[in-house]
């Protein structure tokens, strides 16, 4: 009966919460708008491919409101990034046109 329970607890238990990317969002973040370059302590770790990246981002002067779209801010960012080499929680490469997810 414990194990039951268990199941029925994990079913209905909000680790639905986290979202992928197929949404252009993660764990409740949209994938688009403000972003701020750090050092430590960012919202995602990211690294930077040539091909087959999980978003292609296209940076943009001014309304970022689409799927992959990124303003480079310094302040009031919607999110931060860290470039890193290893253990990114997605990977990113810039394009000029049809930035989101493929």
């Amino acid at each position: 009966m414990n194990k039951f329970l268990i199941f029925i607890s994990l079913l209905f238990s909000p680790v639905l919460y986290a979202s992928s990317l197929s949404s252009c969002s993660l764990n409740g973040v949209n994938l688009y708008g403000k972003v701020k370059v750090v050092e430590h302590f960012a919202t995602f770790k990211v690294k930077v491919v040539r091909n087959f990246a999980d978003l292609k981002f296209k940076e943009v002067a001014h309304f970022a409101d689409k799927c992959g779209e990124w303003q480079f801010v310094n302040n009031f960012e919607d999110f931060s990034i860290q470039y890193v080499d290893a253990f990114e929680d997605f990977s990113i490469m810039k394009v000029d046109n049809f930035p989101g997810i493929d």
